[in-house]
C-alpha cells in the first residue's frame, strides 16, 4: 500500500481532516506544516521524510515500523482495532469518574500524598501497572479542576503517566509532556511549570527521543526561572542529552557543569522518588551523558559514585548502569562485545521490573 493512502486512511480512521492533521503536528513538534502539504502526502506527490514519518507516528499513534511499509494494511488495521478501549474498561472509568464528583472527590492534600506514593513506587514498579493505576487517577482528578492547586496536581500526574509510554515509537508521550505542561500553566505555579518540563526534557533527552521536543520543553524551562530548582536541573540536564545525541559535545559539556551548579544548590536528600534527583541519580544522568560523549573516565567515574548510594531496592537503576558500561564499549568500536555487555545486564533483571526506557537503551547499544 503506498504511504500516501496509508496516511489518508490513518487521518480518516480518527475522524479527522487534513488541517487537523496538521495541526496535531504542528502542536506536538512545532513544525510549520499546512493543510496542502497532508494532502500533497496523500496523493502521493511527496513522501515523508524521516522526521515527518515519526510526527506522524506520534500524532497518529502506530508504529514508526506501519509507516515504513514493514507490517501489512491488514495486520496494521487489527492493531489498531486491539488499541481501543473495551467497552467494559470505558465503563469503569465513566463510572469512577462521576462517582468522584458526585463526592467531591479527595482534598488537595489527599491528592498530594497520592503524588508522593506513585513517585515513590515508579521506581520500582512495571510501567503497565503504573499506567493502569494513574490513567484512573486522571479521571477522577479531571472532575476536580476548579481549584489551581489540583492543575498542578492533575499536571504532574500527567507528566508521570506519560513516562509510561515509550517516546520515540509511535507512542503517546510527546502529546501527554505538552497537555502536562498547559496543565501546569492553568496552576498559575511557577514551581510546577518549571518541574513539568524539566522532567518532561530529561525524560526525552535519556531516552534519545523527540530531541527536538525535549530542547523546546527544556528552554521554557529555563527561560521560566533560573532559581536552582530539580526542575530546571531536569531541564539542563535533558538539553544536554540531547546535545550529545546530535554529537554537539561542547554543548553538552557545558550544560552538563551548569547542572551540577545547580545540583550544588538544589539536589535531593530524597532516595528513592521519581520526584528526586539525588547524588546516586544524578551520576546516572552523568554516566549516560558521558558514555554517549565518549568519555570514558567521567562516565566509569560517575558509574562508581551512583552504585556507593543506590538503594538495594531500586535494580533496575543498577542495570542502567550496566548498560551504559555496555554502550560505553561499542562505541569504543567492540560493537558485538558492547550489546553482548548490555543484553546480559537487561537479561539478569526480572522482566517484570523492565522498563521501556531500558529497551530504549538496548536499541541505542545496538544501535552503536
Amino acid at each position: 500500500m503506498a504511504i500516501g493512502a496509508l496516511i489518508r486512511d490513518l487521518r480518516q480512521a480518527r475522524g479527522w481532516s487534513q488541517g487537523r492533521l496538521a495541526d496535531e503536528i504542528n502542536d506536538a513538534f512545532m513544525t510549520g506544516l499546512d493543510r496542502e502539504y497532508i494532502s500533497r502526502w496523500e496523493r502521493s506527490k511527496v513522501v515523508p521524510g524521516a522526521f515527518y514519518l515519526r510526527c506522524l507516528s506520534a500524532v497518529l499513534d502506530v508504529p514508526l515500523a506501519v509507516l515504513e511499509g514493514e507490517v501489512k494494511r491488514r495486520r496494521f488495521l487489527s492493531d489498531v482495532a486491539a488499541t481501543a478501549i473495551a467497552p467494559v474498561v470505558a465503563s469503569d472509568l465513566l463510572s469512577v469518574g462521576f462517582a468522584a464528583r458526585l463526592r467531591g472527590g479527595p482534598s488537595v492534600d489527599d491528592w498530594e500524598a497520592k503524588l508522593a506514593t506513585y513517585g515513590t513506587e515508579y521506581m520500582s514498579l512495571g510501567a503497565a501497572d503504573i499506567q493502569r493505576r494513574v490513567s484512573g487517577e486522571l479521571v477522577v482528578i479531571q472532575q476536580q479542576l476548579e481549584d489551581p492547586r489540583l492543575w498542578s496536581v492533575a499536571s504532574r500526574l500527567m507528566t508521570l503517566y506519560a513516562k509510561t509510554f515509550p517516546g520515540s515509537d509511535g507512542s503517546r508521550a510527546v502529546q501527554w509532556y505538552r497537555m502536562a505542561a498547559k496543565a501546569a500553566d492553568r496552576s498559575g505555579d511557577n514551581d510546577t511549570r518549571v518541574w513539568v518540563r524539566g522532567r518532561a526534557a530529561i525524560a526525552l533527552g535519556y531516552e534519545g527521543a523527540a530531541l527536538g521536543v525535549a530542547d523546546v520543553l527544556a528552554d521554557q524551562a529555563m527561560a521560566l526561572s533560573e532559581k536552582p530548582s530539580l526542575g530546571l536541573l531536569n531541564a539542563i540536564y535533558g538539553k544536554a542529552h540531547a546535545a550529545a545525541v546530535r554529537g554537539d559535545v561542547a554543548t553538552a559539556r557545558r550544560l552538563m557543569e551548569q547542572g551540577r551548579r545547580v545540583f550544588d544548590a538544589a539536589g535531593s536528600y530524597e532516595q528513592t522518588s521519581d520526584y528526586a534527583v539525588p547524588w546516586w541519580r544524578l551520576n546516572v544522568f552523568v554516566s549516560l551523558l558521558a558514555a554517549r560523549l565518549g568519555d570514558e573516565s567521567t562516565a566509569v567515574a560517575a558509574q562508581d559514585a551512583a552504585r556507593r548510594e543506590l538503594p538495594a531496592s531500586l535494580p533496575r537503576f543498577a542495570t542502567h548502569l550496566e548498560m551504559h558500561r555496555g554502550l560505553m564499549l561499542a562505541r569504543s568500536g567492540d560493537v558485538s562485545g558492547g550489546v553482548a555487555y548490555a543484553r546480559a545486564a537487561l537479561d539478569a533483571l526480572p522482566a517484570e521490573k523492565h522498563s521501556l526506557t531500558l529497551r530504549l537503551l538496548m536499541s541505542e547499544v545496538e544501535g552503536a
